[in-house]
């Protein structure tokens, strides 16, 4: 382990001394709050320091048994613990350095999931559709919860638009590296010749935002549209204007919810999907300004960015930002998504870990 990582080991070594301290204060207890926040604290400081402590204690334990190493009687029994406490002091190695990394605040947050048919005309709705299938799926696997907020079908039965909202454990966390473009390379349903077509999505996963951070919206700023929803609902939604429309007018943004039959709710929905898009909108500007002095590994985010080829033909799909090859195409589309979420979220970490030791 780099010195510069030991010594932020020891900084929270301090720093746990601190919080001890604090919490020993009976007054504390007054303001709940903070004392929530302050045991938080102190309990994750805690286990750091501690598996830091295991860590320095491994080390300790190889040089002892490499000196053991010249006794004839106890060499075996040395070469044991230095197999054995190399491997301790690797893994742990590891734990320690991810452990360090800043995290999203936003990742256990549940998500917004806006999926829009691109170049391609039917075929792009198709696969809009495949990929409405492929994260449904991948939900279902990781028992998230899943609501469908607004659509617009096309003549085949794709989408030219879906919004989903996701809910459960880590859903921002796992999603929000599937931002971007998503080509599609086969032959179509509606090609007669066997030709292989070249069509595109985009896909676009936005955090909810807290109800306490939440982006205060100025009626003055929107236009509210009520229209009867399109699809399935049976009588009730062909009778009542139930749907709502809500435009941004300074952006532009526009969000709209159908599902439900009633319009406060539909409303509320909308809402909250145009805040996630405001805020995501602010958070995109702010990465692009970052971006301009510091590419990031992962990729900006940018929609227009193609993140992913899926070749239906070879049964491939390529990650373009981390070179990650996959031939298990029909598996990743019934939502087997685990080995490229873990390649990508190990690809950040490995940029974030060479951040934080050049920073140290």
């Amino acid at each position: 382990m780099k010195d510069s990582l030991r010594q932020q080991f020891d900084r929270l070594g301090f720093r746990l001394n601190e919080l001890d301290a604090l919490l020993a204060d009976g007054s504390l207890a007054a303001d709940i709050k903070r004392y929530r926040t302050l045991t938080k604290e102190q309990s994750e400081v805690a286990g750091l320091v501690g598996k830091y402590k295991l860590y320095t204690q491994r080390e300790a334990d190889l040089a002892e048994a490499r000196e053991l190493l010249d006794d004839p009687d106890m060499a075996e029994m040395a070469r044991e613990e230095i197999a054995a406490a190399e491997a301790d002091i690797a893994r742990l190695n590891d734990e320690l350095q991810l452990a360090l990394l800043p995290r999203d605040p936003d990742d256990e947050r549940p998500a917004f999931l806006e999926i829009r048919a691109g170049a391609g005309g039917d075929e792009s709705a198709l696969f809009a559709a495949d990929l409405a299938r492929m994260y449904l799926r991948h939900a279902e696997r990781q028992g998230w919860r899943t609501e469908l907020l607004s659509e617009n079908v096309s003549d085949l039965g794709g989408y030219k638009e879906l919004v989903v909202r996701i809910e459960g454990d880590g859903v921002y966390g796992r999603l929000k590296f599937e931002s971007g473009g998503h080509r599609v390379q086969r032959v179509p349903a509606t090609e007669s010749q066997g030709r292989i077509h070249t069509s595109a999505c985009t896909v676009a996963v936005m955090p909810e935002p807290d109800e306490a951070e939440e982006i205060q919206l100025n009626p003055a700023d929107l236009r509210i549209d009520t229209f009867r929803a399109s699809g399935a609902g049976g009588q009730h939604v062909n009778k009542t204007d139930s749907a709502i429309r809500i435009t941004h007018i300074p952006t532009g943004l526009v969000a709209e919810c159908q599902d439900d039959r009633s319009q406060h709710r539909n409303k509320a929905k909308a809402m909250a999907v145009l805040a996630a898009r405001l805020r995501d909108k602010d958070k995109n500007e702010r990465a692009a300004k970052e971006a301009a002095t510091r590419k990031s590994l992962i990729g900006t985010g940018d929609r227009s960015d193609r993140i992913r080829t899926y070749n239906f033909p070879q049964g491939r799909l390529t990650d373009h930002r981390i070179n990650l090859t996959l031939y298990k195409l029909d598996a990743i589309m019934n939502g087997d998504l685990d080995d490229i979420v873990a390649g990508l979220q190990a690809a950040q970490a490995a940029e974030q870990l060479a951040l934080l030791e050049g920073r140290a």
